[in-house]
């Protein structure tokens, strides 16, 4: 059975789209720890992210550290803290947190709410930002 990212990637589930090319996707969590968190996944469904090839795996990253570079440019923010968890959905991914203290990492504090707009707008933002960057 595909995965939820699987279906969001074939475009049978909604996401709030922030970067995307022939490989990768990267979205927003619909349930952020802060304003900006971002879900960066490979399009191939692989369980477990140190199963990837190696190239998948090395490119990833390198996807992620630019979408990284977008957030930044949109939300205030001292970094982006990174997470893999791996244990919530059966498809390799990165978390992307805009963070100012070790304590924004904390996966078991209150989520953000946040309203459909503005999510899309934050969205829009982040991939503005991210087209600038990169084209």
């Amino acid at each position: 059975m595909a995965s939820v990212f699987t279906k969001i990637v074939k475009g049978e589930l909604p996401a709030y789209k922030v970067a995307e090319d022939d490989r990768f996707l990267a979205f927003l969590d619909i349930n952020p720890l802060a304003k900006g968190h971002t879900l960066v996944i490979p399009k191939e469904e692989i369980d477990y992210i140190f199963d990837l090839p190696e190239e998948l795996y090395r490119d990833l990253w390198l996807f992620a550290r630019k979408v990284a570079r977008a957030i930044e440019q949109v939300v205030e923010c001292e970094r982006i803290g990174i997470a893999v968890v791996g244990l919530e959905v059966p498809h390799a991914h990165i978390h992307l947190v805009p963070i100012n203290s070790i304590a924004d990492m904390n996966f078991a504090k209150p989520r953000v709410k946040m309203t459909d707009e503005e999510f899309k707008e934050l969205a829009e933002q982040i991939n503005n930002a991210y087209k600038e960057l990169y084209g």
